[in-house]
């Protein structure tokens, strides 16, 4: 939904995000990695996936977006990215749950800006994924606690303390 954005920003640099990450730059996109603030073990993290930039989620971008994909489910990011994508540019809420988006002012959304939400992948779509995720060679990054510690992981994922995705084996 992104498109083939030169420039693209992601906000919330976790499981997906680093994914998706490394197709981008397989595809030739500069990354721009926006975190939560202070989380400079996850800026490392996004630049040692050859991220362009990384930096705080609420600061502005270093230049013009063409996109930007939200996969922190915070509402209050939607602003911030609007304002970092170039006229034309789409920012794409990739959550599937996400908290209330505040009021924002038009300027924002003018300048033919649009939102999108991914509501459903298809199976094409995930075929897609591995076709491009076995082209550009990616490396999935884990943490692996046993199902007893499921509680633990749903907190560091919530806390961004987790590099990569969380996965849960049986005890």
């Amino acid at each position: 939904m992104a498109g083939q954005a030169p420039r693209l920003g992601l906000y919330g640099f976790g499981s997906a995000a680093h994914l998706i990450a490394q197709v981008a730059r397989h595809r030739g996109a500069a990354v721009y990695a926006f975190t939560r603030a202070g989380d400079l073990a996850g800026q490392a993290f996004a630049r040692s996936l050859g991220a362009t930039w990384a930096g705080e989620s609420t600061g502005p971008a270093p230049e013009p977006l063409d996109a930007a994909i939200i996969f922190a489910p915070a509402g209050e990011l939607v602003p911030l990215a609007l304002a970092a994508v170039r006229p034309g540019g789409t920012v794409v809420c990739a959550g599937i749950h996400m908290s209330d988006i505040p009021r924002f002012p038009y300027s924002l959304l003018w300048g033919e800006r649009s939102i999108r939400s991914v509501a459903n992948l298809t199976r094409e779509d995930g075929a897609e994924f591995m076709t491009l995720a076995g082209e550009a060679r990616i490396q999935v990054e884990t943490e692996v606690l046993p199902m007893a510690q499921a509680d633990r992981a749903l907190e560091m994922v919530r806390a961004g303390q987790v590099r990569g995705t969380a996965v849960l084996v049986p005890d």
